[in-house]
Order: structure tokens, then sequence, then C-alpha cells
């Protein structure tokens, strides 16, 4: 892995807290992922499931992690499973994880290969009454694949028919959403790679240059700070191809007086940073773009405000809306017969800012959460609103990650990230 190790006290704490709401005489499996194939003997680069790293800190294929903390023989309370590791393995892919560095790794010390799984599961099983298993219930979830947690949730309970069934993830959907120290730590140091990958954009955007030559500039940045990857696909989009939400081909030539509309990330350590700028390409807003630029960052910083214990996620965006509705018309994008006649389905201000302005942030970039429950201290959030304006030809989006805390506004990862319009400038022109 290119990330420090991590303490592995977050692991010990996570999977305590997850134990302690349990179903009495429960246990709870969680796979990793698989390494999904391409194309003859090629593979996509292993991705570890989330749920396995948020309870074990196990960063590999094929390994599964148990929990039984009723089990009345102690040993069987924590229990992982690796693919046993050799010399001839160590050659061709590398180092493995031996059961002294598991436990190094996450204090797990019942550690066996996985050659003896069906063996333990079958002396755990038989004293276990329920057994939970890990579904995918994120509300943006749309999984056409077969996992590997699906493909053993099935045989386990093909295997063992008796057993009463739980879910995990409404569990992990209200840990995951509450961010450890060290968490944040982890989400900071993503944020901080973010940073140097933006400044260094900042000193090389000139007209003429290429949607996919600043996405190369991200990525080298993000490498040499330890990041493995962008956190998400990038969004590099200039001129008009910023009015397209999810705009990925990156393949367009920056054009003078145009803006450049840049949703990135790096990722450190499987967390995630989320940050969209938007900068103009020879370097300077036209009075236009900067109206509306600093229309977008007002409803964005005052939005932040706004998310604080207690605060409904479905209430705050309602609140948003208001927000932006006052800018558009002070912009003239609408006028107050627009406002007057909207559908309250869909708000006048919809036309120019379609998407939603907050979600949880952390291990996935859309992280788990229950949306419906009163926002808490330590969630992670990101303030993402947006102006999109076709008939212009420019779209503006500014996004920040922040914590809330117990008490005042949010804590801003993202706080270095230069964003005011004549700091950008100033930086662009020096």
């Amino acid at each position: 892995m290119k990330y420090d190790a991590i303490n592995s006290q977050l692991f010990i704490k996570n999977r305590k807290n997850f134990m302690a709401q349990m179903k009495p005489n429960s246990l709870a499996v969680f796979n990793s992922n698989d390494i999904y194939p391409v194309s003859a003997d090629s593979t996509l680069p292993f991705e570890q499931h989330r749920d396995i790293f948020f309870l074990s800190g196990v960063d590999q294929e094929e390994s599964i992690l148990i929990l039984f903390p009723d089990c009345p023989k102690e040993s069987l309370r924590e229990v992982l499973f690796l693919r046993e590791t050799n010399e001839h393995i160590a050659v061709w892919e590398g180092e493995k994880l031996t059961k002294e560095k598991a436990l190094e790794t996450n204090g797990i010390k019942n550690v066996h290969w996985l050659q003896d799984l069906e063996k333990v599961l079958a002396e755990m099983m038989a004293l276990a009454d329920t057994v939970y298993i890990n579904t995918n219930e994120h509300y943006r979830a749309n999984v056409e694949t077969e996992t590997r947690e699906a493909r053993f949730t099935k045989w386990l309970l093909n295997k063992y028919p008796a057993h009463s069934v739980a879910k995990s993830n409404p569990i992990l959907q209200r840990l995951r959403s509450v961010k450890d120290p060290i968490e944040i730590d982890l989400i900071q140091k993503a944020c901080d790679i973010t940073e140097k990958g933006f400044r260094r954009v900042l000193d090389f955007v000139k007209p003429g240059v290429w949607e996919y030559e600043i996405e190369a500039e991200y990525i080298h940045e993000f490498i040499r700070n330890r990041s493995k990857k962008f956190a998400y696909t990038p969004i590099i989009a200039s001129g008009n191809n910023a009015n397209v939400l999810h705009y990925i081909e990156n393949n367009q030539q920056c054009k003078a007086g145009d803006l450049i509309l840049m949703d990135v990330g790096a990722e450190y350590a499987n967390y995630s940073s989320d940050m969209s700028r938007t900068i103009p390409v020879s370097g300077r807003f036209t009075d236009r773009q900067k109206e509306v630029y600093n229309a977008v960052n007002r409803v964005k910083n005052d939005a932040t405000k706004m998310l604080v214990p207690g605060t409904l996620w479905a209430e705050y965006h309602v609140e948003v809306g208001k927000l932006m509705t006052s800018e558009l018309l002070g912009l003239g994008l609408l006028d107050k017969a627009d406002v007057q006649n909207e559908d309250p389905n869909w708000p006048a201000y919809k036309k120019y800012f379609m998407h939603g302005t907050s979600h949880h942030m952390g291990l996935d970039t859309h992280d788990y959460g229950l949306l419906h429950e009163p926002m808490q201290a330590n969630q992670v959030f990101t303030v993402e609103p947006g102006i999109y304006i076709p008939n212009e030809g420019f779209g503006i989006r500014l996004e920040d990650d922040v914590v809330i805390q117990e008490t005042g506004e949010p804590f801003n990862l993202m706080r270095n990230i230069p964003i005011e319009a004549d700091e950008i400038e100033d930086i662009m022109n020096k």
C-alpha cells in the first residue's frame, strides 16, 4: 500500500461498536471484494470492500472477517481468514498479510488461512442463532454484478437454512457515517493531497491546454503524495461541457475566455476527498462570470452554516433552494413570476441548479449515512451548489468537505484550498 500504516485502535474500536449493536448469540460475516476481470488475463485494480476495511484494516483480496461476540469459545469471537501466503506468491504478487502482520494491523488474534474456513465456520454456526449478512443498501446503489459478498451469502444461507437472518447494513450506515478522529485525519490527508493537485493546476492552465492534460497534472501530484488514484472519475469540463453534470470525457481543448469546472479528489488509505473548483482559462473572470461565481460561493458559505447537529437533510435542501432562488433572482436568471408559478415538486431554481447540495463522505465518496436521521457531530459532508447556464456557455460549481461540530459552524477540511475569485486570479497571474 502507498499509505502509511493506520493506527489499529481505529479497527478495534469499530469492531467493538459494531458488535455492541448485534443481537444476542449472533455472528456477522464480511468479505473482501473480488478482483474483477477485464479480458484475457487482465484485471481491474483491486478495490477493497469498504466494510471489511472499516472493521479490520485488511486491504487485500480473498479475506473474510467473522464477528461472534457472544461465542462461548473466546478465541472465536473475532476471526479473520486470509489467503495463505508463501514464497511463490511473494515473488509473483508481492507481500501479503501474514498472521503476525494481520494482528499488528487490526488487533485480531485468531487468524486462519482461508482453506480452514468451512471447518471453523461450522463450529461457529453450531453455536449461533442468528447470522448477519452484509448487503449494499446505499440509496444510490445500483449493483448488476454479483459480488463476492453476494455469492458467499447465497452459499451461507443455503448451507445453514435454519438460522435467523439479520442485516449488517443499518448498523454500518450509522457507524460509518460518524467519523473517528483517526478517520478525519485520513480524510484531511486526502484533502491536502487534492490541494496540492489544484495548486499545480492553477500554475499550469492557459489557453490551448487540453482537459486531459489537466487531469494528468492532478494524478501526477496525487500519486507523488501517496494517493493511489482519483477518489472518483474526475470531471474536467471547459466551456459548455460544465453544463453536463457528469461529463468525464475530458477530451476538449480549453479556449481563452472560457471557464473550467473541475470536480476531482484524491483518495488516501481508501478515504475520499471531493472538491469542485471553477477557474478561468485565461486567468481572469469576466464581470458576468465573476458575478455568477460569487453568487455560487455565497450559497456555499451560507449552506455550510446550516450543517449542525439535528439538521434534517431534506429540510436543509429546501432552505438551500431558497438561498439559490434569491441569488438567481439577483442574477436576472429568474423573475418573480417564475417563482410565484413554480411547481413545488420542481422549484424554479432547479432550471439552473438541478442536483443536491450535500452528501455524506468518507470511505466512499458518496458515503454511508441514513438521510432520514438528524445530522450528528463528526459526520463529514460535501457542500456543492452550482449554477449552470448553457445559453451563456458556462457552468460553475464550488465544493468543499466539512466536518459537523458539536457546536458552531462545521470545520472545513478544504479551508486551505483557494476558492475566492480574486485569490484564484492572483495565483494564476503571479
